[in-house]
């Protein structure tokens, strides 16, 4: 069985969730910080772990 769980990513700036990646939560313990575009503000944004 895969450890491999499904997250949400929200931007910080507008706080609207845009993307759904995996993560193993057993080998990476910090949650994900990524740096994508948001179509909502229009600019590449920080992109934080959410519930």
């Amino acid at each position: 069985m895969s450890q491999d769980n499904l997250v949400k990513l929200k931007c910080v700036d507008c706080k609207n969730i845009n993307y759904h990646t995996t993560r193993n939560k057993k080998k990476i313990k910090e949650k994900l910080e990524v740096k994508k575009h948001c179509g909502k503000c229009k600019k590449h944004t920080i992109h934080k772990e959410s519930k």
